[in-house]
């Protein structure tokens, strides 16, 4: 079983965020607008990690189970 969740810069946590994520976050936090956004890794690429709305930047993870 796999799920998104997001976490914002203040530790405040979004689960369950299903398929759609950004729509899912719009509508908890009751806005309309998302700008991506963007992380730049050591070998020099641009990778799309999450997203700001209004004032909260919001980093998705993907939750896995643990199988040993």
């Amino acid at each position: 079983m796999e799920s998104i969740m997001a976490i914002d810069q203040y530790g405040t946590t979004y689960h369950d965020l299903g398929k759609h994520p950004r729509k899912e976050l719009l509508d908890r936090l009751g806005a309309s607008n998302a700008q991506r956004m963007f992380v730049d890794t050591k070998s020099g690429e641009t990778k799309h990690v999450g997203y700001v709305i209004r004032d909260q930047w919001l980093r998705l993870y993907r939750v896995t189970e643990w199988k040993k």
